[in-house]
């Protein structure tokens, strides 16, 4: 495919993006997600090292961490500080370019971004609104959970989208039982019951990792505080079971391994109210909890809802042919959570799963140059290879899908521990390379033993 020029913007339109070179065919990914990012870096180690197009990716956060890791951010497990990904220092050393921004619109006519203006702490502007011009847009900028408009849930709940929004509720946690522990009165109910609202692999994995560190928390010295008495953790599904996506004798044993550990499941129960006290069930029982996060539902960004006439799904979720391009516009791409497909033979999209992204990153990263050179693009096609959920410390369960469809071998304990990591050890590789994956991972374990087993701030 032949470069093109790019497009001329308006003088009162938002200002262009700065491009070093216009003669390059300009590749913008929007979304520096798992699926975004890994992207970003293999099309800079080759396209971009080589001056075959120009690749800039477009993120509204400054660092990165892997998505299926935010509940043990939220937990206080892992430290933000140091496993984020710098998006800036990552560009420069991968040969493509970031540009802070989050999209709010898309002009298809133009070929341009449309980016929103972004502030600091103190909300003194950083960047303007201004548009950044492309030949080829891929869209991978994930999703959110979906609150179904429930009364408080805005107000009184945090998600877990965002490493600022795990970082938030691990604060606000930590806060609790400091004043709890520092109160002159006992700890009042509720005080420091957690609710999860959502029982999928992010409010099941929480679950678990907040059992250990809570009762970790209270060892470091709060023992004003009684763990068997004080803390409680609730679990509420909607579904039947918890981890409805994946086989029921999965869920099973995670459901069994939770109410061993004292936490409270509730399958078939339906939040129609978040308070400030608590969560109130469709059946009009009322959970005292002053802590509560919402992990159910999945849905795409709103701003996917009407962009300049793409085709979106009920849940907001870009409509893509087999190609991965979107339905009205060839020049325009989807993967990851954001994007809806359909498997040849099924019935259901594609589900929102980090091997999913994972599998459209790769697949279109090879597609890339067969786009430059005006060759046809291949299809893509999903395999599924199973289901993994960590329970924290105590134990993981999954299924792997074998090669007759539909046949999967149950797995647990530390084979299936080892599995879980292994694949965020491939999204690290993917990144930084083998080498540094393995260094790295040789000065963990030598300085893990001096470090907290909980971030105390």
């Amino acid at each position: 495919m032949n470069s093109r020029t790019q497009p001329a913007f308006e003088e009162n339109a938002r200002r262009p993006v700065w491009m070093a070179d216009r003669s390059l065919h300009h590749i913008v990914i929007v979304g520096g997600g798992a699926a975004g990012l890994e992207l970003a870096t293999k099309l800079g180690n080759s396209l971009g090292r080589h001056g075959k197009a120009q690749i800039t990716l477009v993120e509204r956060a400054r660092t990165h961490i892997w998505k299926p890791h935010l509940h043990e951010v939220a937990a206080g497990t892992m430290d933000v500080g140091r496993d984020a990904v710098d998006y800036l220092a990552h560009a420069s050393d991968h040969h493509f370019r970031y540009r802070i921004g989050e999209m709010v619109g898309l002009d298809r006519a133009n070929r341009g971004v449309h980016l929103g203006p972004s502030y600091d702490a103190e909300g003194e502007e950083i960047t303007p609104s201004r548009s950044v011009p492309y030949d080829t847009l891929i869209i991978a900028i994930g999703s959110t959970s979906n609150d179904f408009d429930t009364p408080g849930a805005q107000d009184f709940a945090i998600s877990l989208d965002t490493a600022d929004q795990a970082v938030r509720f691990h604060q606000r946690l930590v806060n609790r039982f400091i004043r709890a522990h520092a109160q002159p009165g006992p700890v009042r109910l509720g005080q420091l019951h957690v609710t999860i609202i959502g029982a999928g692999a992010t409010g099941t994995e929480l679950a678990a990792e907040l059992h250990r560190t809570t009762r970790q928390l209270v060892a470091y010295g709060l023992d004003r505080i009684d763990a068997e008495k004080d803390l409680k953790i609730t679990l509420i599904e909607a579904a039947e079971r918890i981890l409805p996506a994946v086989p029921a004798r999965v869920a099973e044993g995670a459901t069994g391994l939770l109410q061993r550990l004292g936490v409270d499941v509730r399958t078939a129960s339906r939040v129609v109210q978040v308070r400030k006290e608590g969560v109130e069930l469709a059946d009009g029982e009322f959970i005292p909890s002053e802590l509560v996060v919402w992990s159910a539902g999945v849905k795409g960004p709103d701003v996917l809802k009407s962009l300049d006439g793409l085709e979106a799904s009920r849940t907001n979720q870009l409509v893509v042919t087999p190609t991965l391009q979107t339905t009205k516009d060839s020049d325009v791409f989807a993967i990851g959570d954001c994007a809806y497909l359909m498997n040849p033979g099924e019935t259901r999209p594609i589900p929102p799963r980090a091997q999913a992204a994972s599998q459209q990153s790769t697949h279109l990263y090879k597609q890339m140059q067969r786009r430059l050179d005006g060759r046809p693009l291949w299809p893509f096609v999903y395999r599924d290879f199973g289901s993994l959920v960590s329970l924290g410390k105590y134990t993981t369960v999954g299924n792997l899908m074998g090669a007759v469809k539909g046949k999967g071998l149950m797995v647990e304990g530390y084979f299936a521990r080892m599995m879980y990591r292994s694949l965020y050890k491939m999204h690290q590789v993917a990144l930084f390379g083998a080498w540094k994956v393995l260094l790295d991972s040789i000065a963990r374990v030598l300085t893990h033993r001096n470090e907290p087993r909980v971030k105390l701030h």
